[in-house]
């Protein structure tokens, strides 16, 4: 099975071969499925249909099982995410001290609607429900890292850190 995911011929072979040995490893096993998804999303970046049907296939499960899954859970992505993946919290504290403003922003500076990727595939904008630091409200991370007591004006700052690498 081949995968449109991938540029090259054997890049996309080698990540079928890491995704095969990730089957094998866990192959036979209750709950089989979340590790296998999330180990060949680490892989590839995000599981695109033919990924899951490759999945389904070698695990001797319906494709709809697979989709049900990956569409369930908010770890797994259908669509390739950008380099630095920025998460909103929308939480009640976070939204009383204005996080809607601060992804509104987000969304006028990146040019995205939430879910949506940069051009450039430099950013991924998500909204969250929470983060868990309401202490720090508002709040957000961005590939984990955690900003906490924003406001509108740092989101340029937090943009251009990151796309600067400071």
């Amino acid at each position: 099975m081949s995968c449109q995911c991938h540029g090259s011929t054997g890049e996309e072979n080698e990540k079928f071969k890491v995704i095969d040995r990730i089957i094998e490893a866990h192959k036979g096993q209750e709950g089989a499925l979340i590790p296998v998804l999330h180990q060949a999303q680490e892989v590839i970046g995000y599981l695109p249909e033919d990924v899951q049907a490759y999945i389904a296939e070698k695990l001797g499960i319906p494709l709809s099982e697979v989709y049900g899954v990956v569409s369930f859970y908010t770890l797994f992505s259908t669509e390739p995410k950008g380099k630095h993946v920025i998460s909103v919290c929308l939480g009640t504290a976070c939204y009383v001290k204005g996080s809607g403003n601060i992804l509104a922003e987000f969304e006028k500076t990146l040019g995205v609607k939430v879910g949506g990727t940069t051009k450039d595939g430099m950013f991924t904008l998500e909204a969250c429900r929470c983060l868990g630091a309401c202490g720090l409200a508002p709040v957000l991370t961005v590939d984990g890292d955690v900003h906490g007591r924003l406001v509108t004006k740092d989101v340029a700052e937090i943009i251009n850190k990151y796309k600067t690498g400071n």
